[in-house]
């Protein structure tokens, strides 16, 4: 069994259960190889299945609740948004010791942008906007609340405390000053929106450095449209900022939520993951400095 689990009580997974539960639950693919892809990722474990499929299982309780919301809501969402987003082909169900709900995707091609790659990225700057003003305006009839649908004030404490954690790792006066001004934001005026809530490199795919597909939906909800803005320190180099923040029409509380909201993220995730994945570890470091480098004088 694959030993590099990110959290307490997650499942082994290997190649070998990806064949029985394909074989048992949906034998017309059980002739197909199961290779591993994005060990990184840190609510699925990620199988390719031959040519044209994934396989997802799962790493916690919370991510498998997530299952159903996607197979309910991907379906209704995909041909209202620009680029590809994953659709559901088979809802697999516990079994051979695997203890949750399970998928089965459609394989999409493309690549992770890289973190604090600084190549000119106004296309893609662009292409973000346009993908998160179509899901911004997509009615939002019986939506369930986004996992981050909280105002940030619920978030003060466990900000606080990650922000204790990482008194060696960062400036946290300078984190804790920044934190308190978004929480000084005025509120949304408007009511919740559709927002995918985990904007980050691992959930997109791009080609040529253009937006092809946005991914992992575990987020999905209704909420403050500027969780959404995370994407632009969590993507976007800061010559790519001010493109994106004018095609996405945010305007000063917005973009201090936003702020915010990117900055209690990455303060958890590192905290969190320092020690188990190294990858999301320095995500978060890089997006922590590009907000404080923002908040710098000519910044």
């Amino acid at each position: 069994m694959n030993t590099g689990r990110m959290h307490a009580g997650e499942p082994g997974t290997d190649d070998a259960l990806v064949h029985r539960l394909i074989a048992a639950q949906f034998p017309h693919w059980a002739g197909l190889p199961v290779e591993r892809v994005g060990a990184a990722g840190t609510s699925n474990a990620m199988y390719r299945l031959g040519a044209d499929l994934v396989v997802r299982l799962p790493r916690t309780a919370g991510s498998a609740d997530d299952t159903v919301k996607e197979h309910r809501w991907l379906p209704r969402l995909a041909p209202l948004l620009p680029v590809a987003v994953p659709v559901p082909l088979g809802a697999g169900k516990p079994a051979e010791g695997y203890p949750w709900p399970w998928s089965v995707y459609g394989w999409l091609d493309g690549s992770c942008p890289v973190t604090g790659d600084t190549t000119d990225a106004t296309l893609l700057a662009q292409d973000l906007a346009v993908f998160i003003t179509a899901l911004h305006r997509i009615g939002t009839t019986d939506g369930p609340p986004s996992y981050r649908s909280e105002p940030l004030a619920d978030r003060d404490a466990a900000t606080r405390g990650a922000l204790a954690d990482l008194h060696t790792d960062i400036d946290t006066t300078a984190a804790a000053e920044i934190w308190e001004a978004a929480l000084h934001a005025p509120a949304p005026a408007g009511p919740p929106v559709w927002i995918h809530a985990d904007l980050q490199p691992g959930n997109m795919l791009t080609a040529a450095r253009r937006l092809t597909a946005v991914i992992d939906f575990g987020c999905l909800g209704l909420g403050d449209p500027a969780v959404d803005l995370i994407v632009a320190w969590y993507v976007l180099p800061a010559g790519a900022r001010h493109t994106f923040r004018a095609a996405v029409g945010a305007d000063d509380a917005a973009w201090a939520r936003g702020t915010g909201w990117a900055l209690s993220v990455a303060l958890m995730e590192l905290a969190y993951y320092r020690e188990s994945n190294a990858f999301m570890a320095d995500t978060a470091r890089h997006v922590i400095a590009e907000i404080l480098a923002d908040r710098r004088p000519g910044g």
